[in-house]
């Protein structure tokens, strides 16, 4: 966790000026602005996608979806980003969830859609990959995919058992897997092999 600078702005004023940069048009283009760092927030993204501020939670979902709009990844750290300040947040896992996602066409023509709690929607795709990780602390698979510019979206248990219902197996560097197909994509879950 990185350690906690005062800042001298404050939520407020970090979604005020965030409203006037992205006019509710969605994702501002916070990869143009490279504003000085002003320091880190007390915010932070749970897990579960809960966004805190000063240790409550937002339960705005209108407030939520405008920082959302203007949050970056710096190499391993999550910023919000103005055209003139950026500040740190703390996100435990990834910014974002999704719970579900919906399926156009099969076989190479399939393509998977995912919506996130924000509200952005993300096709599966080479511009959108899905990965998938074993969970450190309970040992089951943890799949995320890419929302938007390097920040990504766990997608949720239920969510990933449909993946599963949809995985074929496929050779790939030489080694048959078991995953999914987007956009003409495939994307490996696991070895075939470790399905026993």
């Amino acid at each position: 966790m990185r350690e906690q600078f005062p800042v001298n702005v404050d939520a407020n004023a970090i979604a005020a000026s965030a409203n006037a940069a992205a006019k509710g048009r969605g994702p501002a283009p916070v990869h143009l602005w490279n504003p000085p760092h002003c320091g880190d927030l007390d915010m932070r993204i749970a897990r579960d996608g809960t966004w805190f501020y000063q240790g409550s939670p937002i339960n705005r979902p209108a407030m939520v979806r405008l920082f959302s709009n203007i949050l970056r990844k710096d190499g391993d750290h999550y910023v919000l980003v103005t055209p003139v300040e950026k500040v740190g947040i703390t996100v435990e896992d990834v910014p974002f969830v999704s719970d579900d996602f919906t399926q156009t066409g099969t076989g190479q023509g399939q393509v998977l859609t995912f919506e996130t709690h924000v509200g952005d929607m993300a096709v599966a795709g080479p511009e959108n990959p899905i990965r998938v990780e074993i969970d450190p602390e309970t040992d089951e698979p943890a799949p995320y995919i890419t929302v938007r510019a390097n920040l990504e979206a766990r997608i949720s248990r239920k969510a990933f058992y449909r993946l599963v219902d949809l995985a074929v197996h496929q050779e790939q560097d030489g080694e048959r897997y078991f995953g999914v197909m987007s956009s003409g994509a495939f994307f490996p879950f696991l070895p075939s092999s470790a399905l026993g």
